[in-house]
């Protein structure tokens, strides 16, 4: 009895169109040259193919942790300054342990009054207890709130260094927490070749930020601290200068800063290079966030006459006075190279890390070597497929078409949903490919060896198809299931290469399980559609 074909024909046909329309798109003409330009336009290439760099960076997270302590005790002294409430100093006794803040000299009659000011605003965040002497108490920053602020340092340094790779137009780049290191980050940016662009702009993580001068300058650190009493304040820091003072003059020295910065790099909303048309300096004019410029309005109005310091690379790049108060537009002026004043204006623009990095390692893949990669794997690739499809053919003999049919669909499936997905194909990758080749013909070769078994047993041709899949597709499943559960696990834990890997073999497999059981199956029923009574399949 023959059997009506033409629905599965047609959905087979169909995956064939879209797989195809994923591979190549709407090329430009029908010429081998136009089809491989939108071939390549819709299969993008991994890092170890195209040539780039290869970046682990570590994210410090406790200059997070320092920056939110440091904002709080700001908090606190604003909180009891508004409720009237007089103190000695709010501080952080040890800048090596930033989760804890100590407030002291509060009067022994309203020490009652601060510590339900200091429970009542911050025990979300911190534990409050009573100090060591009366009218003292200490906030100790809880460690899931600790956890929870450095998970979130992590997450949007990698937001923010993607906003920065997009600002370059680097296609294809991989940004993602590296999960072999605690606080790490995986950078991948294939095509990069450039060290010093690579430097400027994911090296360039220093978080900008405006300081209140406390003295300065010194000419070195020595008479630094003796001009605050030989010691540094825990709420002050030192910071070296390099760059020109206002008025023209280029000095070297050292600053003592207030600790909390007035504005930080997460403040600005955007900011453009330019230059200056009085003094013919380049600058940066820059636009602050609402609640910034709110702040800063207030800090620049109570402060008319007094020194700041733009704070960049963590030295003072520029030292300026308050001549009036300042809102949410502003210049940063100073000796910048045209290099360091677009670069500062892209870190704005794109947003300031929360944190600086360090780079752990580095590592640069020439394009040369990513070409010599794309040939021998191609070639490795082609030349697989090709010993195969001979090997199935002269085994199988009419059916070894069937297989190679089959298999032919394989790949094309697997390249028209990495086109149309964007997934990169990397070296693993193309190793996945040829995995899945064998595959392929793994699964031919279990069912057809069944059929052979069961034509040797006397049944009939149609019969012993039937039984050839049906008691192939079991073994067929298990297979193909546990290796990409293998292959899923690969992807959740791997990082750059090995998911490109994963991804195509998870890809395969499942394309495998369609063409080996369904197509394979839709031509060898419309061959037995043909066969006259009594002839046998060619197997």
């Amino acid at each position: 009895m023959k059997k009506n074909l033409n629905n599965k024909i047609l959905g087979i046909l169909v995956v064939l169109v879209i797989c195809i329309y994923g591979i190549f798109g709407v090329p430009s003409g029908v010429t081998g040259k136009a089809l491989m330009e939108a071939m390549t336009k819709r299969i993008h290439l991994g890092l170890d193919l195209k040539g780039g760099a290869h970046l682990i960076l570590q994210v410090k997270v406790e200059e997070a942790v320092n920056a939110e302590t440091d904002n709080t005790v700001g908090l606190i002294k604003e909180a009891l300054k508004t409720a009237n409430l007089s103190y000695s100093q709010v501080y952080k006794p040890d800048p090596a342990k930033a989760t804890l803040i100590r407030v002291e000299g509060a009067p022994l009659d309203k020490s009652n009054d601060v510590r339900l000011l200091l429970e009542s605003k911050y025990t979300n965040e911190y534990d409050v207890a009573g100090g060591d002497a009366p009218g003292s108490f200490t906030l100790t920053m809880r460690p899931m709130i600790v956890t929870a602020l450095e998970k979130k340092t992590v997450s949007q340094a990698i937001e923010a260094l993607r906003d920065r790779v997009d600002a370059l137009g680097i296609s294809e780049p991989q940004i993602q927490e590296y999960g072999l290191g605690d606080n790490q980050v995986l950078v991948d940016l294939p095509g990069v070749e450039n060290e010093s662009q690579i430097e400027g702009i994911i090296q360039g993580t220093n978080r900008l930020e405006i300081h209140a001068v406390v003295g300065g300058p010194y000419k070195d650190e020595q008479e630094a601290v003796a001009s605050v009493g030989g010691s540094i304040p825990a709420d002050q820091e030192l910071k070296k200068f390099s760059g020109m003072v206002e008025g023209g003059n280029n000095e070297e020295g050292v600053y003592v800063l207030q600790r909390s910065s007035v504005v930080a790099g997460n403040d600005f909303r955007t900011a453009d290079p330019g230059i200056n048309q009085n003094t013919g300096q380049r600058m940066v004019d820059f636009t602050l966030t609402n609640e910034a410029g709110d702040k800063f309005y207030d800090y620049t109005s109570k402060n008319i006459g007094r020194n700041m310091a733009v704070v960049m690379n963590d030295r003072v790049r520029e030292v300026a006075v308050i001549k009036g108060a300042i809102r949410d537009r502003g210049e940063i002026e100073g000796t910048f190279t045209p290099d360091e004043v677009a670069a500062l204006s892209k870190l704005l623009r794109t947003g300031a890390l929360p944190a600086s990095l360090q780079q752990m390692e580095k590592r640069f893949v020439g394009a040369s070597l990513g070409a010599d990669s794309i040939r021998q794997g191609i070639t490795a690739a082609v030349v697989g497929v090709l010993v195969v499809m001979a090997f199935m053919l002269f085994y199988y003999r009419g059916s070894g078409i069937n297989a190679d049919l089959a298999l032919i669909l394989n790949l094309v499936i697997l390249l028209g949903f990495m086109g149309a997905s964007g997934a990169s194909l990397t070296l693993p990758g193309i190793a996945g490919v040829i995995l899945t080749i064998g595959m392929g013909v793994d699964s031919n070769v279990l069912i057809f060896e069944r059929i052979r078994e069961e034509v040797r047993a006397g049944k009939a041709p149609s019969a012993a198809v039937e039984q050839g899949f049906a008691h192939a597709w079991v073994t067929i499943v298990d297979t193909h299931v546990t290796t990409i559960v293998s292959a899923a696990i690969l992807f959740m834990f791997g990082t750059g290469p090995v998911r490109g890997f994963a991804t195509t073999l998870t890809v395969g497999l499942a394309a495998n399980l369609f063409t080996a059981v369904f197509v394979s199956r839709v031509i060898f029923d419309a061959h037995l559609n043909k066969l006259k009574p009594g002839e046998l399949v060619s197997i």
